[in-house]
């Protein structure tokens, strides 16, 4: 299944289908759930961290709601705000489904840390939330083993088997066992993620919804992450452990003091349990990490699957601590080698803009060979807008930035592939190179933002053009005695020399011509026509320096110097869906012509380093 690189993609892509009727699977189910029903439970979770369920009836409205919490929280209900992923509530709940968790932050930015803080009695707990100790959030089509495992987590619970604090890493986490107190679950409280406010090991300091670790990742929101890492790997691919949303509530979580004043753990008598929300994943028993063990043993079907995911998420986060290696029997293979890789920690996927990936593999000799047939297939037939559907129904507080950034990586997988890049060329041109002086865009931050100038230019054009031609119409109308006045050139009067009536992208055209004559004198059999003008243009203003370093040329030079100093160069949310397709349209036309370029400097490399660096 080797791709044809002589003819146009063949993949159907994300802005082919982005206007087509949503007849999936997932619009049937939207119909039935997205619509109130009689009475539905919902989990409010504060800023600091707290969680309360609450039962929403048919008539109420964001107001109610804030009066019901009001009740239990002690907060007027002027001086909140309830949130709904990027949604803010203001009276409509139709959005709200059963068993979604809402967000409710106080509108002032400034409080001490001796404020008191929204967080419920024990009292209040145990008289208004009615929920059990563990609750899955969202649809539980998917959670079919998870929901074994919070049966035995369940019941272990009852037989006083407590969880195991993990000590390692910078949030907090617990092993959740079964009753034979083997390991059987792993739980992150979204409220002790790094600089949260329960973080058990000192790295605190944001409330719920700030910006975290990263910025492109706010506090309170790695736990959905991983969830999605898991919902997107379909047919379990790339061995993604099951994992879930929950509503859990346990004594053994912590409680930062100054953070929350009314619950407490006393020192004479047990502590009081406390509700949280948090993602459960399947605990997978392994011998090491990635990092523990040479990575020559590891089987290239599985760096590649894990990899194949890892670009689709814009995974953040791949380092060797988070791939578990698992040692395998003789014939309980499956892909033919002596270990098993697991993907772990997702929750600094999907970012809210494109950052800096990290890809432990992507140096690795699996990562540039070719994608097989089987892997090449399963690339193929990835939808992002069927992936854009899954998620919101199935995780409806994911803010629609961190969908754009999946639609745009999926988009940009399956075009690399079908042109014939290895996963190593893919992760490269999505990484960003450093310099002594700065952090530099990588190439796949270079395209989006080539796309957005081009898009910016033509509205420009048609701008100026409709202006023109009110001038010149008011010209042609008007009366006058002098008809041998000479008239001004249009495009004089906009600083275009030469009339505005020419197209400013029309140096494009040029360009191509002037390419097209050179190639022709050279060779006679007819590639120089393969590239159209776009394709041109990113081919010559996309040159990659001997040491991987992304530069923009001619017209784009200007552009680089304007870059900001922030870590992220291009910003996705803030286009409206009509200009969201036209970029993601436009974007697409200018990847053949950069992948052309990645191309030529793996040519390069290799013929410079010889024939020994090839697999």
């Amino acid at each position: 299944m080797a791709p044809n690189l002589d003819s146009p993609v063949q993949t159907q892509m994300a802005i082919a289908v982005l206007n087509r009727p949503v007849t999936n699977e997932y619009h049937d189910i939207k119909k039935s759930e997205g619509r109130p029903s009689g009475r539905r439970r919902v989990f409010v979770q504060t800023d600091s961290g707290c969680v309360l369920g609450i039962e929403l009836d048919r008539g109420d409205n964001a107001h109610t709601v804030k009066r019901k919490l009001q009740l239990a929280l002690h907060v007027p209900t002027d001086e909140s705000s309830l949130t709904f992923g990027d949604l803010v509530l203001k009276n409509d709940l139709s959005a709200v489904r059963k068993d979604s968790p809402l967000l409710l932050t106080r509108n002032f930015m400034h409080r001490s840390s001796s404020t008191p803080c929204l967080s419920p009695t024990g009292k209040d707990l145990q008289h208004r939330d009615r929920s059990g100790p563990i609750e899955i959030i969202g649809c539980p089509r998917h959670h079919s083993i998870t929901k074994q495992l919070v049966k035995s987590v369940v019941k272990a619970i009852q037989n006083v088997v407590d969880p195991i604090p993990i000590h390692n890493g910078l949030g907090g986490a617990y092993y959740f066992r079964n009753c034979k107190g083997e390991r059987i679950a792993i739980v992150k409280p979204t409220d002790e993620e790094p600089f949260a406010p329960n973080n058990p090991k000192g790295f605190i300091g944001k409330a719920l919804g700030q910006p975290g670790l990263k910025k492109s990742v706010r506090v309170g929101e790695t736990g959905f992450r991983e969830v999605a890492a898991y919902l997107l790997d379909y047919d379990h691919f790339a061995n993604v452990p099951p994992t879930a949303l929950v509503k859990i509530t346990h004594s053994v979580f912590n409680v930062n003091e100054g953070v929350t004043c009314n619950i407490s753990k006393p020192q004479n008598r047990k502590p009081k349990p406390i509700s949280k929300i948090a993602s459960f994943q399947q605990f997978i028993p392994h011998d090491f990490d990635a990092g523990d063990h040479g990575t020559s043993v590891f089987p290239v079907a599985a760096v590649h699957r894990i990899g194949i995911l890892d670009v689709r998420i814009f995974n953040t986060d791949r380092h060797a601590g988070n791939l578990l290696v698992r040692k395998l029997k003789d014939g309980a293979a499956k892909f033919g080698g002596q270990v098993e890789l697991i993907p772990i920690d997702h929750g600094l996927c999907l970012p809210e803009t494109l950052d800096d990936p990290y890809f432990e593999w992507i140096h690795w000799p699996q990562a540039s060979i070719p994608f097989s047939d089987e892997e090449l297939e399963y690339i193929a037939k990835l939808d992002p807008v069927r992936d854009s559907d899954m998620l919101r129904l199935e995780l409806p507080m994911i803010r629609e930035a961190c969908i754009r950034v999946l639609v745009l990586c999926t988009t940009f997988l399956k075009e690399a592939a079908a042109f014939g890049l290895c996963l190593s060329d893919i992760g490269e041109m999505m990484s960003r190179h450093f310099t002594v002086r700065e952090e530099e865009p990588s190439e796949l931050e270079v395209l989006c933002i080539e796309t957005r100038k081009l898009l910016c230019d033509v509205e420009v054009f048609h701008q100026e053009t409709h202006l023109v031609e009110e001038f010149q119409f008011d010209i042609d109308c008007e009366e006058t005695d002098d008809l041998s006045m000479p008239k001004t050139p249009p495009g004089y009067l906009f600083g275009i020399r030469g009339g505005i009536s020419r197209n400013p992208l029309s140096k494009l055209d040029e360009s191509l011509e002037e390419i097209d004559e050179e190639q022709e004198e050279d060779n006679q059999d007819g590639e120089a026509e393969e590239a159209n003008a776009l394709q041109a243009l990113c081919a010559s203003k996309l040159s990659i320096s001997p040491k991987g370093k992304t530069s923009l040329q001619g017209w784009s030079r200007s552009l680089k110097e304007r870059l900001p100093t922030s870590a992220s160069f291009v910003s996705l949310a803030d286009m409206g869906e009509e200009e969201w397709g036209a970029f993601l349209e436009k974007f697409q036309e200018l990847l053949h012509g950069a992948f052309c370029g990645r191309r030529c400097k793996r040519a390069g490399r290799r013929h410079s380093l010889g024939s020994s660096c090839q697999f």
